[in-house]
C-alpha cells in the first residue's frame, strides 16, 4: 500500500486535506467517502485520543484517503504510536529549529535515517509484499508546522534537514505570534509576504508547503499562489456552517 498523497506532492499536484477533530469512527467514515486526498486526525487541539485516532483510521481504510495525524507536540512516544497505529505522515506543531526538526525525523524513520523504534502493530499491513519497514522511511511524511516568528527566520534551515518533506502553516498561531489575531484566511501583507517566502523556499528544495484554511475560495486563492498542500475547515466547522446554513435558509423561507 503506497502513500499515494506522497506521490501526489512529489509530483506537484495540489492535494486537499481533510481534518478530523471529532473523536468517530462513523464521522471520519462519512469524511473519507467525500474524496479527501488525505484526511488528518488531530491529536493537538481536536477532542481526539489515540483510542479515537485509531477508530477513525479503522474507518477511512476502505477509501482512498491517505491517513495522516497531527500529534499534539514534538515527543517521539506519540509520534511512533500515531505511526504504528497506521499514519502514514505526521503534522507537528511549534517546530522552530533545524534541530526540532531533526529530533521530529528521527522520530519518525527507523535507523540508519533516525531513532524510531520498531513495532508497527496496524502500519504492518501496509507493507504489501514487502515488509513495512522496508518502506516505511520511503514512504512516511514528516512535516513540521510553521507557526512562529523563530520557525519564519529558520525556515531555510528547517527545510534542509534530511527527512523533512514540507512544511505546514499554521496561519492562527503564525499571526498570534507576531501580534495579530489568531486568524485562519488571513490577508495581512505581512503574513502573505511570509506565505511567498515558505512556498518559494519550499519549491527551491523540491518539497511542499501546505496551509490551513477555512473557505474555499481562500484554498483555491492559496493553491494558485503555490501551496500544494492545503487544508480545508474540518469536519466539525463543516457540519457547523452546514447546518447553520441550512437553518438561515429554512428561517428565511
Amino acid at each position: 500500500m503506497p502513500n499515494t498523497l506522497k506521490a501526489r506532492l512529489q509530483a506537484g499536484k495540489a492535494s486537499i486535506n481533510g481534518w478530523l477533530s471529532i473523536p468517530s469512527g462513523y464521522s471520519a467514515e462519512l469524511m473519507a467517502r467525500c474524496g479527501w486526498d488525505s484526511i488528518t486526525v488531530d491529536l493537538q487541539h481536536g477532542v481526539q485520543d489515540y483510542a479515537s485516532m485509531v477508530q477513525c483510521f479503522q474507518a477511512m481504510s476502505a477509501f482512498p484517503a491517505t491517513p495522516l495525524v497531527r500529534v499534539p507536540t514534538n515527543e517521539a512516544g506519540i509520534i511512533g504510536k500515531a505511526l504504528d497505529a497506521g499514519a502514514w505522515g505526521v503534522i507537528c506543531p511549534m517546530v522552530n529549529s533545524a534541530a526540532e526538526a531533526k529530533a521530529l525525523v528521527d522520530a519518525c524513520m527507523y535507523p540508519p535515517l533516525g531513532r524510531r523504534s520498531n513495532g508497527p502493530n496496524r502500519a504492518a499491513t501496509y507493507g504489501g509484499s514487502s515488509s513495512y519497514q522496508d518502506i516505511a522511511n520511503d514512504e512516511v511524511l514528516v512535516i513540521p508546522m510553521i507557526e512562529t516568528a523563530e520557525a519564519v527566520a529558520n525556515l531555510k534551515a528547517i527545510l534542509d534537514v534530511p527527512g523533512v518533506s514540507g512544511v505546514y502553516i499554521g496561519p492562527s498561531d503564525l499571526g498570534f505570534a507576531i501580534g495579530l489575531k489568531p486568524l485562519f484566511d488571513r490577508e495581512e501583507p505581512a503574513i502573505l509576504d511570509i506565505y511567498a517566502t515558505v512556498t518559494s523556499e519550499a519549491r527551491k528544495r523540491g518539497k511542499f508547503a501546505g496551509l490551513h484554511t477555512i473557505s474555499l475560495e481562500y484554498a483555491n486563492r492559496m493553491i494558485a499562489a503555490g501551496f500544494t498542500f492545503v487544508t480545508v475547515g474540518s469536519d466539525a466547522s463543516l457540519m457547523t456552517k452546514a447546518a447553520k446554513d441550512a437553518l438561515a435558509a429554512v428561517k428565511k423561507g
